[in-house]
């Protein structure tokens, strides 16, 4: 290698640094805490291999942003070091790349990002030799399970070349830490016998980051208002409850972390789910409710600390027109937690923090004191945020920092973009100050306050409300209509039987502001706010827009043609404010682009406090202040400190399982099976008459059709010592003998072919062609073994669970009446599947892979005509005017299907005839009409 390779143009934290080296000279599983510079890590790596040449690198598991950071740090570490050899990233992907020019750009090597799918058909099919592979980078490591294509790579190359490096990366430990020796399985996933911890205590990661060139940090804890933290306490109660309510219907699962410090947690609805996933057939309306409630309720939490209180309210009212009932449903039917008093206090507290009074009282009456009127909460972080910015201001004036490398600049971070558009509007307009209702003044000599923006927002938010009234009334009433069987023609029945008349309100004990909250249905839940158009109409007047608004407008409206130099000019950094959102590793992009002396942390997030201590601990010359800014006592602050307890703990787990963990023997150093072994499993129960075992020659071999790499099945296949052959199948998914073909379904993929009848013609093709059709209906392995599930699915909006499933089953009957030849598989899992496949194989002959891919061609056509990607000639198929015979024209003549829609009549009667080629046009046109 070049000693251009070992250079490193950007340059590593100290910890990687030792890493970088380490990982030079062996195979290993690195496990690195988030923020630590992961990409970073890697990109140098990857250059260390590319700047020597004449290598073959393959980067599995990269999705398409880290594919840009990828490639473009490459190309900044070759312009620094001037290496002749390096030749940077080439991303490989169905978009652009043929079969043809595939194998060229692999047999001139570099380095290549590859979509597993592609990647695996073509170490299979022999477009790719893994013997000529000079080493593997699999990315996100956490995520490769046994059935995974990644891991079937990993075999595949493993299998072929022992001589190649392979290095897997996560910055996820805690994926690794649940099931049954979990570090040990990944390993073995992945092929490799050694693994790597660096967490954030290690002792060369501590020492780097907390030595001289630490970060100032200043941590402030905002206090949440009283009406913030009502409501957090009412939604976490209503989630206790929820989660209470689910141990207590479920009691035979394993329920250890269903707490409210787990609910926290951003994954825990999806690891509810998943528990209840097997027995969800079997367990109750009530418990799938909570399910879904658990979902809504930890958005509430979320949407509480980062919304403003008009929009929270908003986000409140589309809640409870979702979940509430149409008139006259039952008290079963609806959500558990909006029966709680909690739920009221939700939705009282938000209201009031919004505008306060009783409905229907006016000035000048009895009550006046009660009217209508705004009261704009604003979140108090907001006021923090204004005493940094002035504290900043006050710190660049008077006390001036030497010159160093940073811009100056000021960072805001915050949880999303609409955060950001909310931040951005704040600073905007915190110094406009309305003073009555026709006059404004802009003066920063006043205090920074959010009431210009709150009252546009108050404004925006109550036209919205007037038409959402409308559309809740109109949806009830056509859903009533649906449940009462009400004839449009005969009007509306009445359904409100042992019920008062809609026009008379009920009386309220106590008055006060009752009036203006949520009031509750006969059956007890909350119904949907009933403010009327008059009364929302008469706090609309009171808050028109002012003179600064209007002035703001036309400013906006003003042609900026006459004066460019008024309206485009550079700015300086110092100058700049930027607001962005967190966004993973990008984060790392944000910092040494932006070179900021100030960042302000608007909500706390562990990973990024890291990248600035990396980002400090890397430049000796950038002097970066931070502000930690965090809601004291909130669930904001409850998952921060719980996200980085979890971490630590997966960490000690995983060091304990390291320095315990044991080497499996029948694996060599590169973790593949000895051969000896992988001989015996070869032994097979095929005989030509006797009861003994033989050995085959040559191990079973299955036809699978490329389009089904998306499965885990012929990962499965592979692992049972079965040859996998990829091709382009016109007829079945898999062939297993010249007269076994089967096509694979799983549920949902089984009720969208009954609907578009592509089962049937898939059935008669098989029929026609093979001896043995099968069709094989595949379950999740995680999933329950049955039909209910997916019976909404297959039946209608009204019709039932079992009425959905027996509908679907009723299909299943008419296809094997039609069809008697045709034999149906069960399958639980991909597993069983594999092993039903082994015994289909019993005394069958094996399969020829190019008689599978002539069979269903017409007449005249050639295997090398079918192209690799399928999904537009399965889309062209279906458009009127299109046959068997000029599809192969339209492929070849025209380049995509955005091309074929836009072609005339003249365009397409040299490829399809003037008759087909109107069809087609009339249908594009009456699409895009539609």
């Amino acid at each position: 290698m070049s000693s251009n390779g070992d250079k490193q143009p950007v340059k590593l934290s100290l910890p990687l640094q030792d890493l970088f080296q380490e990982l030079r000279s062996k195979d290993q599983l690195v496990i690195l805490a988030r923020g630590l510079g992961l990409l970073r890590l890697i990109t140098n790596l990857l250059h260390s291999y590319d700047a020597a040449g004449n290598n073959l690198i393959l980067i599995v598991g990269a999705d398409e942003r880290e594919n840009g950071w990828i490639g473009e740090a490459l190309a900044e570490h070759a312009a620094i070091s001037m290496s002749p050899k390096a030749r940077g990233l080439s991303v490989v992907n169905t978009d652009v790349m043929s079969v043809g020019t595939r194998e060229k750009m692999y047999a001139q090597g570099g380095i290549f990002s590859i979509t597993s799918r592609i990647l695996v058909v073509d170490l299979l099919t022999g477009l790719l030799d893994p013997e000529t592979v000079t080493g593997m980078v699999v990315l996100h490591a956490e995520r490769i399970v046994a059935t995974s294509l990644e891991a079937f790579i990993l075999r595949i190359y493993r299998q072929k070349n022992k001589v190649g490096f392979l290095k897997a990366f996560s910055d996820q430990p805690e994926p690794f830490t649940t099931g049954f020796a979990p570090l040990a399985t990944m390993m073995r996933n992945l092929f490799l016998r050694q693994p790597t911890l660096w967490p954030r205590f290690h002792v060369q990661v501590a020492q780097s980051l907390e030595g001289k060139k630490k970060a100032e940090a200043i941590e402030l804890e905002v206090e949440m208002s009283e009406s913030m933290r009502d409501i957090q306490n009412a939604i976490m109660e209503c989630v206790e409850v929820s989660i209470g309510e689910l141990k207590k219907g479920n009691s035979g699962l394993e329920m250890e972390d269903w707490n409210v410090d787990s609910a926290l947690h951003k994954q825990f609805d999806m690891v509810v789910r998943r528990q209840l996933d097997p027995v969800w057939h079997r367990v109750s309306w009530k418990t799938k409710q909570i399910v879904n409630d658990l979902t809504v309720l930890r958005g509430m939490l979320h949407t509480l600390l980062t919304y403003d209180a008009v929009s929270f309210n908003r986000h409140l009212d589309t809640i409870l027109a979702a979940h509430s009932p149409p008139p006259g449903s039952t008290r079963q039917n609806q959500s558990p937690w909006l029966f709680l008093d909690a739920a009221h206090t939700i939705f009282d507290t938000a209201k009031r923090r919004v505008y306060r009074g009783k409905l229907g009282s006016k000035p000048g009456t009895e009550g006046a004191d009660e009217s209508l009127r705004p009261v704009l909460e604003e979140q108090p972080k907001w006021a923090i945020l204004a005493q940094v910015l002035e504290e900043i201001d006050r710190d660049l004036y008077f006390n001036p920092v030497l010159r160093d490398d940073s811009n100056g600049t000021i960072l805001i971070m915050c949880t999303d973009t609409a955060q950001c558009r909310q931040l951005k509007e704040y600073l905007q307009t915190m110094y406009v100050h309305p003073q009555t209702a026709g006059e404004d003044e802009e003066d920063e000599d006043h205090e920074p306050s959010a009431s210009f923006m709150m009252k546009r927002k108050l404004r925006e938010y109550l036209r919205w409300k007037k038409e959402f009234v409308k559309i809740s009334a109109s949806l009830f009433a056509e859903n009533q209509k649906e449940l009462n069987g009400t004839n449009p023609q005969r009007g509306p029945t009445n359904s409100y039987r042992g019920k008062p008349p809609a026009n008379k309100r009920r009386r309220v004990r106590g008055g006060g502001n009752t009036g203006s909250a949520p009031s509750r249905d006969t059956n007890g839940s909350l119904k949907a706010s009933e403010d009327k158009p008059l009364e929302v109409a008469s706090l609309l007047s009171e808050i028109q827009p002012t003179g600064a608004e209007s002035l703001q407008k036309e400013e906006v409206v003003a042609d900026p043609l006459e004066d460019m130099e008024d309206f485009y000019q550079l700015y300086d950094m110092q100058d700049l404010v930027v607001i962005h959102a967190y966004d993973g590793d990008m984060d790392e992009h944000i910092l040494e682009e932006v070179k900021p002396r100030y960042v302000i942390m608007y909500e706390p997030d562990a990973a990024f406090v890291r990248r600035v201590e990396v980002y400090r601990s890397s430049h000796n010359d950038r002097n970066v202040r931070v502000y930690f800014l965090y809601y004291g006592g909130s669930v904001e602050e409850q998952r921060y400190l719980s996200s980085v307890r979890r971490e630590k703990d997966a960490f000690t787990k995983l060091i304990k399982e390291k320095a315990n963990m044991s080497v499996v023997m029948t694996l060599d150093a590169h973790g593949i099976e000895d051969p000896q072994e992988a001989f015996l499993r070869t032994i097979n129960t095929r005989i030509a008459g006797g009861g003994r075992l033989a050995a085959t020659a040559q191990p079973p071999r299955v036809v699978v059709d490329v389009r089904e790499f998306r499965s885990s099945l012929p990962s499965l296949l592979h692992g049972r010592s079965m040859v996998v052959v990829p091709c382009m199948l016109t007829v079945g998914d898999y062939i297993l003998s010249p007269n076994i073909c089967v096509e694979r379904k799983s549920i949902k993929d089984l009720i969208s072919s009954f609907k578009d009848g592509r089962l049937y013609n898939q059935a008669e093709t098989m029929l026609l062609h093979y001896k043995n059709p099968m069709l094989l209906i595949e379950f999740d392995q995680n999933k329950s073994f049955t039909l209910e599930p997916f019976a909404d699915l297959s039946g209608s909006l009204a019709s039932t669970s079992a009425q959905g499933a027996s509908d679907l089953q009723s299909k299943l009957v008419l296809l094997t009446l039609a069809f008697p030849r045709l034999r149906i598989i069960w399958s639980s899992s991909p597993y069983q599947t594999a092993e039903i496949f082994e015994s289909l194989k019993t005394q069958e002959a094996e399969p020829d892979p190019i008689q599978a891919v002539k069979i269903g061609l017409e007449g005249g056509q050639k295997a090398e005509d079918q192209a690799f990607n399928r999904e537009p000639q399965d889309m062209l198929r279906i458009v009127p005017g299109v046959t068997a015979k000029n599809l192969k024209s339209l492929t070849v003549e025209t380049n995509s299907l955005r091309e074929v829609a836009n072609m005339s009549v003249d365009e397409l009667e040299p490829i399809v005839g003037k008759e087909a080629g109107r069809h087609m046009v009339r249908f594009f046109e009456k699409s895009v009409l539609d």
